[in-house]
């Protein structure tokens, strides 16, 4: 399983049977607003999402349809074809937006739960030790981080913390983690990217994926714990 195989399993699962459209539609959202597949790329084929989300082809079809009918995804024709995830507009942030985000999420609810999986998900990883493949994606997660462009910080940064939750055991919490994130990283968009704040973040990555490496699990849910708290800080200044 390639890089972005890893990245795209920690979110896309079989649904269950009831709910088909409904369970897949918001995991392909999550896909999307995660930056699993950043703007401009082309989602996994029809076949392997609709074997991967156990869902019929003609489900999917009406899935990728309303995403596209919500100016999330576009189709292309011809050798190179399939669905590709469109940019998000400039300016799409603006205060119209921002109270619409904030009227549709309980904003300090969204942090405390955050904070919990996150701290959960370090402390598990480290507890129970990585294997050499988990060690290995860890490690790349982080140094894909390191002098990130900042148009593509906040993607990398997010695939950091979904690796941490996939290697923490639970796919109940790495499933749980995916949703909340996708909410977090709404509000997020809401706000500056700021190189000292950025660059405090990659200190506490560094110590956060060392400390899971060592199998130190206090330390590591000290350290996600003060990097939650950051960003709940920021959230908090910025959105009040």
């Amino acid at each position: 399983m390639n890089g972005a195989e890893d990245r795209l399993a920690t979110v896309l699962r079989p649904v269950r049977a009831g709910n088909g459209f409904e369970e897949a539609l918001e995991q392909i959202l999550q896909v999307v607003r995660l930056g699993l597949v950043p703007d401009g790329e082309r989602l996994p084929a029809e076949r392997e999402l609709a074997e991967r989300l156990r869902i019929s082809r003609v489900t999917l079809r009406e899935v990728l349809k309303v995403l596209a009918d919500q100016g999330l995804v576009e189709s292309r024709r011809g050798r190179y074809g399939g669905t590709f995830v469109r940019a998000r507009a400039a300016g799409s942030t603006g205060p119209a937006e921002l109270r619409r985000r904030l009227g549709a999420v309980d904003v300090e609810d969204t942090l405390r739960f955050r904070e919990v999986l996150e701290v959960g998900a370090a402390g598990l990883g480290a507890s129970h030790g990585l294997t050499p493949d988990q060690a290995a994606r860890l490690r790349a997660a982080l140094d894909a981080t390191r002098d990130a462009p900042l148009p593509d910080y906040r993607r990398l940064d997010t695939l950091l913390h979904l690796t941490l939750a996939d290697v923490s055991g639970s796919a109940t919490l790495a499933a749980q983690y995916a949703a909340v994130r996708a909410t977090v990283n709404d509000l997020l968009d809401c706000i500056p990217l700021l190189v000292r704040n950025l660059e405090h973040s990659q200190r506490q990555h560094a110590a956060l994926v060392e400390a899971v490496l060592e199998g130190d699990a206090d330390g590591a849910r000290e350290v996600m714990r003060e990097h939650c708290r950051g960003t709940a800080a920021l959230l908090r200044g910025f959105l009040a």
